[in-house]
């Protein structure tokens, strides 16, 4: 039985062309260092991840060029729109990460900004891969084809 006061996800951003652009190879959730006028405007739900990557500075990962906009009645208090903000992860998955990153090449994506049950910010982190133009178009041919495939099904049955 489920508790009247639980809340579901809520998903507040999400890096949808991130999947079309990236092969991803592994996900996981990490913490956001925010300001109360950050939290209150994401909860507005105006944020955007869309053109934003993680980078690594001084051994720790940090979330870059993500775009979360003023909080109108915060007046002088505000925050930057599009400062870096430091990510919150165990030390363990941090070295795996910086490690793929120097050894492999991969980049570190977010693809999703929410919020959990218990309220707090989250960010989806992917470790990925770019794809090249023709893994683009297979991709492509794929989707367009599963599409097609079912209209036919549904067309016959």
């Amino acid at each position: 039985m489920a508790e009247k006061n639980q809340r579901a996800i809520k998903v507040v951003a999400e890096n949808r062309k991130a999947r079309f652009n990236y092969a991803i190879e592994e996900t996981l959730e990490a913490g956001l260092v925010l300001t109360g006028t950050e939290v209150k405007s994401i909860r507005t739900g105006k944020a955007t991840i869309a053109e934003s990557y993680a980078d690594s500075r001084g051994g720790e990962i940090w979330l870059v060029n993500a775009n979360i906009p003023e909080y109108l009645q915060a007046n002088r208090f505000n925050h930057e729109p599009r400062r870096d903000r430091k990510l919150l992860l165990h030390k363990r998955q941090m070295n795996k990460l910086l490690g793929a990153i120097e050894r492999e090449g991969m980049t570190l994506i977010p693809l999703k900004l929410y919020f959990n049950e218990r309220g707090r910010a989250k960010l989806e982190l992917a470790l990925a891969k770019g794809k090249k133009l023709h893994d683009k178009r297979e991709t492509e041919k794929k989707r367009d084809w599963s599409r097609e495939k079912g209209r036919l099904l549904r067309a016959r049955g």
